[in-house]
């Protein structure tokens, strides 16, 4: 039997790359995988009766206006539906959040081939002197999103 076998988990953002890779490898362990759509509520069905959920889903775009409305708050908002959705279901038992990699690299650290740990977090301020919008979002909602979780964690 395949370690996924007879379980349910919902991926969101399935159609991105990192999800759909992770749903093909999902389904290889015979898992069987729900993807969701974006509107706020629409998570409570996905995740209805999965064991997991792994929110993949975030906006990524180097060309905004305004890096808060287009790309901080669809990021925060959308993982705390996911989160909230997940708290409102009793067949979840984990969920996986991802960020992209520049949520824990650019800080003005020569990179090195050491393990990328908390000390790598992305400086802000770093960004702001840079001027580059995504990193700002990611590390943003990153910090937001972490206290969140902490909440969600200890209700769930």
């Amino acid at each position: 039997m395949r370690s996924g076998e007879g379980k349910t988990v919902c991926v969101t953002g399935a159609f991105g790359y990192i999800a759909s890779c992770l749903v093909k490898q999902l389904l290889l362990r015979g898992y069987t995988v729900k993807a969701s759509v974006r509107d706020p509520g629409s998570y409570d069905s996905a995740v209805e009766g999965c064991e997991g959920v792994f929110h993949t889903a975030s906006p990524f775009n180097h060309d905004v206006k305004d890096p808060e409305a287009e790309l901080l708050d669809p990021a925060v908002k959308g993982t705390l539906n996911v989160l909230n959705s997940c708290a409102n279901s009793s067949s979840i038992k984990r969920v996986v959040l991802t960020f992209i990699i520049a949520a824990v690299t650019y800080n003005g650290k020569r990179r090195t081939p050491d393990a990328v740990d908390e000390s790598w977090f992305t400086d802000l301020d770093y960004c702001r002197g840079l001027k580059v919008c995504v990193w700002i979002s990611a590390t943003s909602s990153h910090a937001i999103l972490t206290s969140e979780l902490l909440h969600f964690t200890c209700n769930l």
